[in-house]
């Protein structure tokens, strides 16, 4: 018998599926949109479910039609087991069926002779429903991670069970779970995604529980599988954080990072800017729900400081990046904030660069945020030292926990490098406060910074980028330099910039002087290390020789150090008088040429020139002229 199609009757109800074996069928199953038109007593002898249904329902019949339809069912079966069973689909359209179709099960006679049931809540609809069909006419039907759950269910639901007939559907489908499905995680991702419109079938039977727990202990014995996570939804995606969660393992936990990132990077659009990591199959939520997964993913983060191998700063600022767009929660942006502050060393300029997405910001990026990460990195520094100076006796665990979470020297720096650049790219921000940039570079402590040629150029930039400050505020801009950290690249540029106040450039000025007379000094030591050795050498043969001639030894020891001391005395003030004379006459110089300017430029212009040549200063005429005048003005002595 071939499948073929019913002339139109009214409107179209669906798909129909017929399966020929050169019988009429008797009875017609309707599973949601779709009519499943089969024999009845392939189907009894599989399912106690619908073998008692249709008993139930031929007792209820008139004896001499249930013996009419009793004959009609023997021959059939007779036919059926000589005859090869074919599985066909075909379209059809059908005429309403007026009646009450709401019914959990409805059965009821068509014409006296076929029977009708329907399932309108059969778990997984009826592609599962035809796979079931096709099992209980004897079709070898293929089992696969992503259909053992719902025909174990479908089993569950006909009662297809080893009780009614061996080697059923039930107990095939619980042998592949058991023997290949559960034993790796991705083909238990596949089929945990499957349940997911089982439920609560899937849940009661505990295919659900099943499947977390086998991906939960299976997790860390390979990588490969970690990207099947992303097919799954936000609810069996916590669950199955949860299980990974509950195993205290260093390699779960490390197979559970992999899988927050691998998920959070197919499931969020907006997560990487480039969007090479998201799967071109996965579908676009929408706002609320990749709010939510964000939201998820967050609260799926480790506890503790993560590795930096899987979850690494570039990861977490992302996060925060995309917390920003969604307009998380405060909950959510604040513990992003202090997991970010954990790995803040590994972050480049590019990952702290988070613009400011709310319409009440003035600034290009968002610089309170991070402000707030700085403060938090050092929170951990600050915390560290507490607990080394409280603690008298601890143990060593918690000591090394106490360590491990305390920024090192080298973290430090890095950060102060990393402050320092951030501030350079924003101080160009028109919109940037004074107060919100002093804030920011002096939120580090002193040893961040080796030196401060990194905060110099950001105040430059910043003073450049705003003409229009105050003297009040270009002093506080500029304090937050200290000139004694300065190298002599820039110590030469700030000498020459005009942009700075003339105290910020006495200050320069003033400790360049006081770092050579320390150069100068350093060589004087030097210099008197010998006698002091010899010295030494005197005090050990005194202690050496007899009481008689102690005397004698340490007179004569005592005038040779006295005359090297006063020889070197002697030459250092020398030395002192020499430049001071040399320092009163370029004074003397440089105040003639500014009474003679107008008289005599050459010759000024010959003395500056001879004044830079021996102090070595690299000064230029129109920047050192500036800071005399402005002095002058000022009423302060060259």
């Amino acid at each position: 018998m071939s499948s073929s199609s019913i002339a139109p009757r009214g409107p179209s109800r669906g798909e129909a599926w017929f399966c020929t074996t050169g019988l009429p069928s008797d009875v017609v199953f309707e599973v949601q949109n779709m009519s499943f038109h089969l024999h009845k007593f392939p189907l009894m002898s599989k399912s106690r479910k619908i073998n008692r249904m249709l008993t139930e329902q031929e007792e209820q019949r008139p004896p001499r039609q249930r013996r009419r339809i009793r004959s009609a069912g023997g021959n059939a079966d007779d036919e059926a087991a000589d005859a090869e069973t074919e599985i066909e689909e075909a379209e059809i359209e059908e005429a309403e069926v007026v009646g009450n179709e709401q019914q959990q099960q409805q059965v009821r006679m068509d014409d006296g002779k076929s029977f009708r049931i329907t399932f309108p809540d059969f778990p997984g609809g009826p592609g599962t429903f035809e796979a079931a069909a096709k099992f209980c006419y004897g079709v070898r039907v293929e089992l696969t991670p992503w259909n053992v759950a719902p025909l174990r269910c479908a089993a569950e639901y006909l009662e297809m069970t080893e009780e009614h007939a061996e080697d059923n559907l039930a107990a095939r489908a619980d042998a592949y779970l058991a023997q290949s499905v559960l034993l790796h995680p991705g083909k238990a991702t596949r089929a945990l995604k499957s349940c997911e419109e089982l439920l609560p079938h899937a849940e009661e039977l505990g295919i659900v529980d099943r499947c977390v727990e086998a991906i939960a202990a299976r997790s860390s014995s390979s990588r490969s599988w970690v990207d099947d996570l992303a097919v799954l939804g936000l609810h069996m995606y916590k669950r199955v954080m949860a299980a990974m969660a509950a195993r205290e393992d260093a390699r779960a936990t490390e197979a559970m990072e992999s899988c927050l990132v691998s998920y959070a990077r197919a499931t969020l659009p907006g997560l990487s800017r480039s969007m090479r990591w998201r799967r071109a199959s996965a579908p676009v939520s929408s706002e609320v729900e990749q709010k939510d997964l964000l939201e998820a993913v967050v609260a799926s983060l480790p506890a503790d400081k993560c590795s930096g191998r899987v979850v690494t700063a570039k990861f977490l600022f992302a996060l925060l990046r995309t917390a920003h767009i969604l307009r998380a929660s405060d909950e959510a942006r604040a513990a992003l904030e202090r997991k970010a502050a954990t790995q803040l060393e590994q972050a480049t300029l590019e990952d702290v660069l988070i613009p400011s997405y709310s319409g009440a910001a003035e600034t290009l990026y968002d610089v309170d945020c991070v402000e707030r990460i700085v403060r938090h990195f050092l929170s951990d520094e600050e915390l560290g030292e507490d607990e080394a100076s409280s603690a008298a006796a601890i143990t060593e665990e918690e000591a090394a926990r106490t360590t491990a979470s305390r920024p090192s020297a080298v973290e430090m720096v890095q950060v102060g490098k990393l402050v320092d650049n951030y501030l350079a790219e924003v101080a160009s921000d028109a919109n940037l406060k004074p107060a919100k940039f002093c804030e920011l570079a002096l939120a580090l402590p002193d040893h961040a910074r080796i030196y401060d040629d990194g905060v110099y150029r950001a105040v430059d930039i910043y003073l450049k980028a705003h003409p229009r400050l105050t003297a009040e505020e270009r002093d506080r801009v500029c304090g937050v330099v200290d000139c004694r950290k300065l190298t002599v690249e820039a110590c030469t540029h700030a000498a020459q910039n005009e942009r700075l106040p003339l105290r910020a450039v006495l200050q320069v000025l003033f400790f360049e002087q006081l770092q050579l007379r320390r150069a100068i000094a350093g060589t004087l030591l030097a210099s008197t290390g010998a006698p002091r050795q010899q010295q030494q050498r005197a005090a050990a043969l005194r202690h050496a020789a007899g009481p008689s001639e102690t005397w004698r030894t340490t007179a004569v020891q005592e005038s040779q150090v006295l005359r090297v001391d006063m020889d070197g005395m002697r030459s250092r003030v020398q030395g002192l008088e020499r430049e001071c004379s040399s320092m009163r006459r370029a004074i003397k110089k440089i105040d003639g040429r500014d009474d003679d300017a107008a008289g005599s430029p050459g010759s000024a212009d010959a003395a500056a020139s001879s004044w830079r040549s021996r102090y070595g200063c690299k000064f230029s005429t129109q920047a050192r002229d500036a800071v005399v005048s402005r002095a002058s003005r000022m009423g302060m002595s060259p």
